[in-house]
């Protein structure tokens, strides 16, 4: 056998290996672009609305509908109508998925999910949190964490508007909270609740 006959061979031989290797991959679970340390803004009429961003952005498309994946964690930014920070969302977690045929537009996040209304100095803990953009808000039905400058509450289930300006404790319990009224505090306890007791 010839040099050049053996080459032909080895070529022939290795593209054959190669093509039974891709013959193995799933197309459905391999990302059509990656995007490291992604970042974007939303802006309407001139205003700055949101801000995103994440270490790594992988985006899938499929026949019906498409998605992008955050592996590496999402770091939302909402801002108000007079453009000042007012909400915060970040997550271990996340997903976007569109649909042109519904025309859905819903965002997922999950680990760790804390969102902050930095104007109200409200902050709510959770596992896993849905955002639809088209009816402007954000749910849970996991167990939520809610703090605020008046005290905390738990339960199970949130709704709230896209800001967490009005959240929404769905199934509250075992929680606990501060009325102030002139400078006399007292604290209330709605689980037990007989009547204010006044703050030692």
């Amino acid at each position: 056998m010839t040099a050049t006959a053996a080459a032909v061979a080895f070529v022939v031989f290795s593209c054959k290996g190669n093509l039974s290797e891709a013959d193995k991959l799933d197309l459905d679970k391999i990302p059509i672009q990656v995007v490291d340390s992604m970042f974007f803004v939303q802006s309407e009429n001139g205003r700055l609305k949101m801000r995103v961003e994440a270490l790594r952005m992988e985006v899938y498309e499929h026949d019906t509908v498409s998605y992008d994946l955050f592996p590496k964690g999402l770091h939302v930014y909402g801002y108000s109508e007079e453009g000042s920070l007012e909400t915060t969302i970040d997550a271990r977690q996340a997903r976007h998925d569109k649909s042109a045929a519904s025309k859905a537009d819903v965002w997922s996040a999950f680990g760790n999910v804390v969102i902050r209304n930095v104007i109200k100095n409200e902050t709510m803990e959770t596992d896993t949190i849905y955002w639809d953009s088209n009816i402007h808000e954000i749910w849970t039905d996991c167990y939520v964490k809610m703090y605020s400058p008046s005290g905390s509450m738990q339960g199970y289930g949130m709704r709230s508007d896209e800001m967490a300006r009005n959240a929404i404790l769905m199934r509250p319990f075992d929680n606990e909270f501060i009325i102030g009224s002139d400078t006399t505090k007292v604290v209330v306890d709605s689980v037990n609740f007989i009547g204010p007791m006044l703050k030692k």
